[in-house]
């Protein structure tokens, strides 16, 4: 079995596990596989991501596509282009993880992740070249068959100006403080913040290739907290590398996650009548305090596997326009056919001006928090979850003293060896003691592992 795309795309330490070599082959294989004369390419801000990007455009252009380099941009901001152009891209970038990884992920026409039969197509063919299976071997094109690649920084440039456009703030002008993450979001957010009027106070907004994600962004959220609380801001907004998430911070400097975030949003947008079909989609990671207050409101919940793919095909398959995860990956499907963090934030600054009242008042009252734990436990292999009949025994045992008022999750990640193990309990001591009781088992059973040093 040769290599496959994990829930994100193909991620791993560049140049150990994400090779160039990989990348030109991978770019290959799209070419190959993806309909389009033109691909687009872009990255964020990691010191491995021009290499990367290279190599991909090598191997896409091997096969005679013209490459259009957009440079530094968020993931949902190629993907807007990707449908706007109706053009297949491909994104180098890992995200929330440290700057020694990247990834590469690709993008349909329809500026969606690809679907699983292009995506094992995709996989397929990568094997044939890694292998040097003779079909993977046929000849390129030559002279003007062969492809360019041309760098293009206004595309950048549009989808700037389509989120600027996408909020309408009142008249009160909100003081926030804005964490880019030294990420993709770093060129972009800003100046959509200025141009829209607000007062904005930046930070981490410097990237040097290697600072992404560095003690910033949307994975420390809370570290934002007193610096909000003394700029007397509004609102505290945190994106993470690559901007497709936003974890929010109130006036108090108190965190406002992604359940709470998709709880004020269903009830804005069912209050103006814009919540089609009465319900939202979340996935399996979601506080319980998120299901009660939707309940409540008699808003149905369609629920998902971790994922904002996942997300965006329930959001699809049953006609719904509000979904998200509780990392902050917010898809407004009206707008957008991703998780956009910047346009996240825009719609919860127009919210917040609209409403008049602080994000702490709206955030209590949309819903109450169930304590919970959330674990990441590195292992050496992480795939035999499944099979392990210890690890869920112990589980079982652990829900059902739990009962009604908890639940227990465990996942293996689709990101990097480890696996994520998810505890809701009446209290946060309840919480801990499970959690703790299941780490243990899932360490003994399938190897514990330290995370590597990068």
């Amino acid at each position: 079995m040769g290599l496959r795309f994990g829930t994100d795309g193909i991620r791993g330490v560049a140049n150990v596990e994400l090779t160039p070599e990989l990348a030109l082959a991978l770019g290959r294989a799209a070419a190959r596989q993806l309909p389009g004369a033109e691909f687009l390419v872009g990255r964020d801000t990691r010191r491995s991501g021009p290499m990367l990007e290279s190599a991909l455009a090598a191997g896409l252009a091997s096969e005679g596509a013209r490459v259009v380099d957009v440079g530094v941009i968020p993931t949902p901001g190629l993907a807007w282009l990707a449908a706007s152009r109706r053009q297949p891209a491909a994104m180098i970038s890992a995200s929330h993880n440290p700057f020694a990884d990247n990834g590469i992920k690709l993008l349909s026409p329809q500026g969606t992740k690809l679907p699983d039969l292009t995506e094992r197509a995709v996989e397929d063919e990568l094997d044939r070249i890694l292998t040097g299976d003779h079909a993977g071997h046929r000849p390129g094109p030559v002279g003007r068959g062969v492809g360019d690649l041309v760098a293009d920084p206004s595309l950048a440039l549009a989808y700037l100006e389509h989120l600027a456009g996408s909020v309408e703030l009142g008249p009160r002008r909100l003081r926030v403080v804005c964490d880019c993450a030294n990420g993709a979001a770093s060129p972009i957010a800003p100046e959509v913040l200025r141009r829209l009027g607000v007062d904005a106070v930046v930070v981490a907004a410097e990237p040097d290739g290697t600072n992404i994600n560095e003690g910033c962004g949307s994975t420390h959220a809370s570290a934002l907290g007193p610096r909000v609380v003394a700029e007397g801001a509004d609102v505290g907004i945190c994106f993470d590398g690559d901007a497709d998430r936003l974890i929010a911070l109130d006036h108090r400097g108190e965190v406002v996650d992604g359940d709470q975030l998709l709880a004020l949003f269903a009830f804005d947008l069912r209050e103006r009548n814009l919540l089609d079909g009465d319900g939202v989609v979340a996935t399996v990671m979601s506080n319980l305090g998120l299901r009660r207050a939707l309940e409540g409101r008699g808003i149905r919940l369609v629920e998902t596997p971790i994922g904002d793919r996942h997300v965006a095909d329930a959001l699809e398959a049953h006609g719904l326009v509000l979904g998200g995860e509780q990392s902050g990956h917010i898809v407004f499907r009206r707008e957008a056919t991703t998780g956009d963090g910047i346009l996240t934030a825009l719609k919860l600054l127009e919210l917040v001006s609209r409403d008049g009242r602080p994000l702490h008042e709206l955030a209590a009252g949309a819903m109450v928090r169930v304590p919970q734990l959330l674990r990441n436990v590195p292992v050496a292999e992480p795939g035999r979850l499944k099979t392990a009949s210890a690890i869920w025994a112990e589980a079982s045992a652990v829900e059902a003293q739990l009962g009604e008022n908890g639940r227990v999750l465990l996942r293996a990640s689709g990101t990097e060896a480890a696996v994520r193990v998810m505890v809701e309990a009446e209290s946060a001591e309840h919480a801990a003691s499970a959690a703790a009781r299941l780490v243990e088992v899932v360490r003994r059973e399938l190897g514990a592992q330290e995370p590597a040093d990068r």
